[in-house]
């Protein structure tokens, strides 16, 4: 049993106990969470919708060195070509091609900000107290597709059923765009 900084109890077997995360690849790994948490604070916080976007991009970029320190260079290279190069880029335009969402002019604030502060304090609280209580068993077990081929065969096999329903919802997401885009 290691019990962390934080508080949290993690077994991690006698095998993986000398593995930890040391050296260089926890100072990145720490650099890329920083990045993580401040740009993600920076989307909820700016008053630029334009500049949100652009922050929610470093996000998404960090969360893909997250999976490249993981291993998991495919999770990483779709997080890109996913959430970096269609999801924001559509929110991008779609902040464009929309004149009043981009206007300087419209008066972006909240007025329920004491209540969401006290509802977010709460469930913080909640959270670390359920993370300290916590003891989490890690299993390092090696998963049965090592390879994009490996991924691509389960997909068009094992997964196909719900590959295809993902496809439809975003085939109707695009066209619902497309609608909502198109000029009368």
């Amino acid at each position: 049993m290691l019990d962390l900084q934080i508080g949290l109890k993690v077994d991690l077997g006698k095998e993986r106990k000398n593995k930890l995360l040391t050296g260089i690849p926890a100072a990145i790994f720490y650099i890329l969470t920083g990045i993580i948490l401040g740009s993600a604070v920076m989307v909820v916080s700016s008053k630029n919708i334009f500049h949100c976007a652009l922050f929610l991009v470093l996000c998404f970029f960090g969360v893909a060195g997250i999976y490249i320190l993981l291993s998991a260079e495919f999770l990483a290279a779709v997080q890109v070509l996913i959430y970096v190069g269609a999801i924001t880029i559509l929110m991008i335009f779609a902040i464009m091609l929309t004149a009043k969402l981009y206007n300087a002019k419209i008066r972006q604030s909240n007025e329920q900000v004491l209540p969401g502060i006290i509802i977010v304090a709460a469930l913080l609280v909640a959270t670390i107290f359920t993370l300290s209580r916590t003891t989490w068993k890690l299993s390092y077990e090696v998963a049965e597709v090592q390879s994009t081929v490996g991924i691509g065969k389960l997909l068009l096999t094992k997964y196909v059923l719900p590959f295809e329903v993902v496809s439809v919802v975003l085939l109707t997401a695009l066209i619902g765009a497309i609608i909502i885009a198109r000029r009368e």
